[in-house]
Order: structure tokens, then C-alpha cells, then sequence
């Protein structure tokens, strides 16, 4: 038997690590799927890349001329000698069979890491679709605090903040809405939304159009109310316009009305949709 030769011997280990590579690589893919375990995925995935990194390394250095080279002219009529090797090799066909096979499994190794590296973008979750274009904010629903208890105008104090929800939905979280009283002289409100404000009650969106923390604190001597995750604040006396921090969009406002029994309730749904400004790109 003829001893194997350098080049053959890195061929087949080359070989072996791009078949190893789509291996792992097929494997991550269908354990993304059977178990949604993401360490052992994650592990399988990055075993993949080693091996496709080390197969490429062995193939840059072993297969891959180094060049450029000048070669000098001479005479290009093989040997005897050469003559013979190439005849055995041809006769043979193991050079050849062990290229196409290294090129196939490099082929294969791509393309499964390719669907390996595919499944974990279910990881990034769903996406709210036209989820925030819906909230059970119409005319005439009651405003409420988290515990169910209706809201009177006469007990919103000047500057107060209050979380509240419409009735009979305190569980839905775009549906949350901040409510405050300002002075409605210092209100600058667009022509549009003049009477949104009755006895100076405002209520926006309580989920920050940057990234969609909630917006729960509130400073009343600047009128801003502040999201604590990226620092964003917003006007409340222009519209919940952002004047600082990350956030581009203003807040949704929600027009209010105060009925005869002094109930505070919304004359109409948000003014736009609620929550990240993205998801409405």
C-alpha cells in the first residue's frame, strides 16, 4: 500500500472537520426546534464554527498556493519520471476523488451552519403586530386605578400623578395611561386637542415610545414626566412632546371628559398607537 502523503492526509482531515462542522451545525438547528434548550444549542453552534474556522485555516495554509510567484522559463516536457506519477495518479483518481469530496463537505458545512445560525432568530420573540394599535380605550370608558376603584376629578390633586386603566381591563398592560392635573393656563396643547384637558386633567401613555419602559415618574415644578430606563422626558403641557433623552415619538394622549357625576372617563381612543415608535415603522 502506498504511504500517504502530506497533502492527502490534510485533504481527508479537512475533509473530516467541514463534515464534523455541518454535523453540529444540523444538530443545533434540530434541538432549537425539539427542546428550545439554548446552552446546549448554543455549545453545538459554536463547536460548528471551530470546526468550519480550523477547515478553513488547514485549507488557506495546505491547499491554497501562497503566491504571488515568478516562475523562470524552461522547458515544460515532463520526465519519464513525471510522466509515470501522472499516469498513476489519473489511473488512480484518489487526488482528484479527495478534492471533490472536500469541496462538497465545505459546501455541506456552510450551508448547515447557515440553517444553524437560521433557528435562533425565533430567540428575538414575535413580533406585536397590530397589537398596538388596539387598546380598550373608547368613548365613554371609565378610568379606573389598578385596583378597580373609579377616578373623580375632585380627587386628582394639582401635580398628582395616578396610573390608570379603563374599566374592567386593569390587566391590559397597553392600556395603561398616567393621569395628572396642571394648571390649565399653562397648558399649549395643539388647536386639535383643546378640550382633551377638562379642569386641566391630562393622561398619556404610560409605555415610552423608545423602548417601551414605563414612564412613571413625574416632575411637576418642569412638568415633564420622565421614563427612569434610557432617561427620556416629555412636556406634558406641549402634548408629551419628548425634549430629552432617546426617544423620538411623543407620548399618546388620551382625551378625557369629567360626566355629571364628576367620573373622569375618555372621549375617544390614543392619539396614536402605544409603544415603541418602531413598531410603527
Amino acid at each position: 500500500m502506498k504511504e500517504e502523503t502530506p497533502a492527502s492526509h490534510s485533504t481527508r482531515v479537512m475533509t473530516m472537520l467541514f463534515a464534523a462542522s455541518a454535523v453540529f451545525a444540523t444538530a443545533s438547528f434540530v434541538m432549537g426546534f425539539a427542546s428550545r434548550r439554548v446552552q446546549p444549542q448554543g455549545v453545538l453552534l459554536g463547536l460548528s464554527l471551530l470546526c468550519l474556522g480550523i477547515g478553513l485555516v488547514l485549507w488557506a495554509n495546505r491547499v491554497l498556493t501562497g503566491g504571488p510567484y515568478e516562475e523562470e522559463r524552461e522547458s515544460l516536457t515532463p520526465t519519464s519520471d513525471e510522466s509515470a506519477a501522472m499516469e498513476e495518479d489519473l489511473e488512480r483518481g484518489e487526488g482528484l476523488t479527495r478534492r471533490v469530496w472536500l469541496r462538497r463537505s465545505a459546501i455541506a458545512a456552510g450551508g448547515a451552519l447557515s440553517l444553524g445560525l437560521v433557528e435562533p432568530l425565533r430567540t428575538f420573540g414575535p413580533t406585536p403586530g397590530r397589537a398596538p394599535l388596539r387598546t380598550s380605550w373608547r368613548n365613554g370608558a371609565r378610568l379606573v386605578t389598578p385596583q378597580g376603584d373609579l377616578v373623580h376629578a375632585d380627587n386628582i390633586d394639582l401635580d398628582a400623578l395616578l396610573t390608570v386603566f379603563p374599566e374592567h381591563h386593569t390587566d391590559e398592560a397597553n392600556a395603561q395611561v398616567v393621569l395628572m392635573r396642571v394648571d390649565p393656563k399653562k397648558l399649549s396643547l395643539p388647536p386639535e386637542r383643546a378640550d382633551w384637558a377638562p379642569r386641566g386633567l391630562l393622561a398619556f401613555s404610560k409605555v415610552c415610545t423608545h423602548a417601551g419602559c414605563p414612564v412613571g415618574l413625574y416632575q411637576s415644578d418642569i412638568h415633564q414626566l420622565l421614563c427612569p430606563c434610557h432617561q427620556s422626558s416629555f412636556d406634558v403641557l406641549d402634548g408629551a412632546k419628548p425634549v430629552s433623552g432617546p426617544a423620538a415619538w411623543a407620548l399618546p394622549q388620551l382625551p378625557l371628559a369629567v360626566n355629571e357625576n364628576g367620573e373622569v372617563n375618555a372621549s375617544g381612543p390614543l392619539s396614536a398607537p402605544v409603544g415603541p415608535g418602531w413598531w410603527k415603522q
